[in-house]
This record gives structure tokens, sequence and C-alpha cells, in this order.
């Protein structure tokens, strides 16, 4: 993907249905924490949750998020303003990792599905372990480097082809 606010991202898209679909950026941490970008005390637990780049759309908007696994459905991603019920961060705090997005990206009807068919996007099922934060940074590394040699040697190339 060439536009740069999707290049060498993983993506998680949290919602898709025939109106368009919404997810967030996962592997964009911007070295904040949700206390550095709210005016007031954040609820208990929730100071030091790392701040990602969600997207390009509404990202004067922090969103937080806990990333839930279910049996039959697989990951989930219950997303919540920082004015939402406390009751939900004090008691996923502990329990769930939670993570803040600026922004978020979004498709219209039909969007997402052209981008598929044009091969814009390398779809993969989520998993648990790639939700670990001191590795989210790395994960488009990651996933393209256990796809094989072609998309390793995509990894490893640099953004201006010309500079090499």
């Amino acid at each position: 993907m060439l536009d740069p606010n999707f290049r060498r991202t993983v993506l998680f898209i949290s919602a898709h249905d025939p109106d368009g679909a919404i997810g967030v950026i996962i592997n964009r941490p911007l070295d904040k924490s949700v206390a550095d970008l709210v005016t007031e005390t954040p609820p208990k637990n929730l100071a030091d949750v790392p701040v990602f780049f969600g997207g390009p759309i509404g990202n004067n908007q922090l969103m937080l998020a806990a990333f839930e696994w279910h049996k039959d459905e697989g990951l989930k991603l219950n997303q919540h303003s920082i004015d939402a019920d406390k009751s939900f961060f004090n008691a996923s705090a502990d329990a769930l990792p939670i993570f803040a997005f600026l922004g978020y990206a979004g498709w219209s009807a039909g969007q997402l599905e052209a981008e598929m068919k044009q091969k814009a996007w390398i779809v993969q099922k989520p998993s648990r372990a790639a939700l670990k934060s001191d590795r989210l940074s790395r994960l488009w590394f990651d996933i393209m480097n256990r796809l094989g040699p072609w998309y390793r040697m995509l990894a490893a190339a640099p953004d201006d082809p010309s500079l090499n």
C-alpha cells in the first residue's frame, strides 16, 4: 500500500458489513500514554496505557480498546471513548490488555472489497500472540518474514528503492 497512512501497517478490522468497514492500525505506537493526551486525570489503571496511531479518520479522538478472545468467533475489539462507563476500564485493566488509539481507519460500502480484489491488502487471521504490546511496532515485519522469501525481501526493501 503506497498511501503513507497505511504503508507497512497492520490493521485490525473490528466491524465489516455491507455499509462499510472500520478498524484500527495496531503497529504504530506514538511513544505516548493516555496521561500525556488527556486534560483530566484518567480512570484508574489507564494513565500508562500506550497510545497508537489508529488511522487517519477522527485522529483528534482518543479511543480505548480491549482485545478479547472468543472461542468461536476469534479476536474481538471492545471500543470505548475515554468518557465511557469507567467500570469497564476498572474491570478490564487487570484482565485484558488495553490499548488507546488516536483515530481509526474506515471504508465506505464496497471500498475495502475493491482494495482486496486489487490485492492491496494481505489478509491474515488474528492471533492472541500478535497482541503482545512490546512486539506491536515490529508486527508488520514479523508477519512479512513468516510469509516466505518474497515477502521477506519486500519487508527488507527501503521505502524509496532509488536510495538503494
